[in-house]
């Protein structure tokens, strides 16, 4: 946008003293403002005159706010459309937002309140002009449209990724294992001047010191043994686009300082070289730890932690978002069920309750195997109870013997030793039964997980049998 140009806006909203309050405020601010009271004026005004910043109401007297912003967006998908709304319902932002709106204010809002929220739309519109001038594609039309969700979190952390998409600023994800960390990394690319370039994931834990030093930095020929060809590693395949490392907080010390050269210099060297090579990279990392913690003991630089978190993204356990369970359950039953050729039409009312009663320890990934499942062995077109995994049927059922024995004053539950065992038989077969991502996310050192495993293998032998409901011990 030109330095003397007068930036526009359209308010539309049928109550004047709010639009005549949206009026005085911004023309104080340098706009050129314009209202109309309807939805049709709207779209007679926007194709004539394309604005920079749109002020709409959700309720209009002869059109839905949404399928106006749509329209809106298909006649100058440029501007930036800020939906007013007093009903604040966290479905209608959600909607909002996934359509193509810059963000959104409550009335009543404060005058500081919708003045910050316009200066980070049109902030964000200048970020995408200079990216479209670039040559790259505009933010909004990156953005995924996975995040799904009506936890007011969710809806919240919509809108932060939504806002620093378009920034330079590297971001710290921090969630349990399972919460979708990678899902918005690749979101903020997705609505980066990025998106055109390369996202490059890479899991820290799977990867030895060394071979993560060669894997990021690149080799030389020669370097090690094995190095018959020198090789450019992932920073340079990212460079210009967004390099995402999982699990930062289990890089080691050495390593955690050759990163901040790199994030501090924009060069690094490859292994077994001399040469310094620059890169241009956008930096999102994640973490389950506590990296603050880890700050404090000693494990992980200050100086680095402070250049990761620049923004701090949390994402809410699957159990802290309950209302969600039945959207994600029915977005992972459409999806399966359309790449298997299985329309299957929904859950029965006490699969879904099995669903929402479950704790998830595995979080959004575990119940997105748990619907995968279901669609391959599901006879039927609907999802029953008996379709879904032995551990959800047994849950369900203790969870209602267990109110129904409270309530009768009844106390026979299973034993601790029980409890546990079928926790960690649970948490192993979710990772597939790599012992060592199951001693991370229970806790405790692999020893200890070994000889739980060894005691409970010797105890299914004088069994001589398995239980139906649990796994064998892998």
């Amino acid at each position: 946008m030109c330095a003397r140009h007068r930036p526009t806006m359209l308010v539309v909203d049928d109550d004047p003293g709010t639009s005549g309050l949206l009026r005085d405020i911004f023309q104080q601010e340098g706009y050129d403002v314009t209202l109309a009271e309807r939805g049709d004026e709207a779209l007679a005004l926007a194709p004539a005159r394309p604005f920079d910043i749109v002020l709409c109401d959700v309720q209009l007297p002869d059109i839905d706010g949404i399928d106006l912003l749509r329209k809106l967006k298909r006649a100058s998908p440029g501007t930036a459309v800020i939906m007013v709304t007093a009903f604040g319902t966290y479905e209608t932002t959600i909607k909002a937002l996934s359509e193509g709106a810059s963000d959104y204010v409550r009335k009543p809002f404060t005058v500081q309140e919708v003045r910050l929220t316009v200066e980070r739309a049109m902030e964000r519109r200048r970020l995408q002009n200079q990216a479209a001038a670039a040559g790259g594609a505009p933010a909004s039309e990156g953005l995924e449209r996975s995040i799904i969700g009506r936890n007011p979190a969710m809806v919240e952390l919509f809108k932060l990724v939504s806002r620093v998409a378009a920034t330079k600023s590297s971001i710290l994800i921090q969630g349990e294992s399972g919460t979708g960390k990678e899902l918005i990394a690749r979101t903020i690319h997705q609505g980066s001047p990025r998106s055109a370039r390369p996202f490059v994931p890479v899991n820290v834990t799977s990867l030895s010191e060394s071979l993560l030093e060669s894997e990021l930095f690149g080799h030389v020929k020669g370097a090690f043994t094995g190095a018959i060809e020198r090789r450019p590693g992932l920073f340079v395949e990212a460079n210009h686009g967004t390099i995402f490392l999982d699990e930062v907080g289990d890089m080691s010390l050495p390593m955690q300082a050759k990163l901040l050269r790199v994030l501090q210099e924009h060069e690094l060297k490859p292994v077994g070289g001399n040469e310094t090579i620059a890169v241009d990279v956008r930096m999102v990392t994640a973490t389950h730890q506590d990296l603050e913690e880890l700050v404090r003991a000693g494990r992980f630089r200050e100086d680095l932690y402070y250049r990761l978190n620049v923004v701090s993204l949390r994402l809410p356990r699957l159990r802290e978002r309950p209302e969600d369970i039945p959207l994600l359950a029915e977005h992972f039953l459409r999806r399966f069920g359309a790449a298997s050729n299985r329309p299957l039409t929904g859950f029965s009312a006490k699969a879904m309750a099995a669903l929402q009663a479950y704790p998830w320890p595995g979080n959004v990934r575990d119940l997105e195997n748990v619907v995968e499942r279901a669609v391959a062995l599901a006879p039927g077109s609907i999802v029953e109870l008996t379709d879904l995994p032995d551990k959800l049927i047994m849950h369900a059922h203790t969870g209602a013997r267990g109110r129904s024995e409270g309530q009768a004053g009844m106390t026979a539950r299973p034993s601790l030793d029980e409890t546990v065992r079928a926790y960690v038989l649970e948490i192993l077969g979710e990772v597939g039964g790599n012992k060592t991502e199951a001693a991370r996310v229970l806790g405790v050192p692999r020893r200890t997980l070994y000889r739980m495993l060894e005691r409970y293998a010797a105890a299914q032998g004088r069994k001589g049998r398995t239980s139906r409901n649990v796994s064998p011990v892998p």
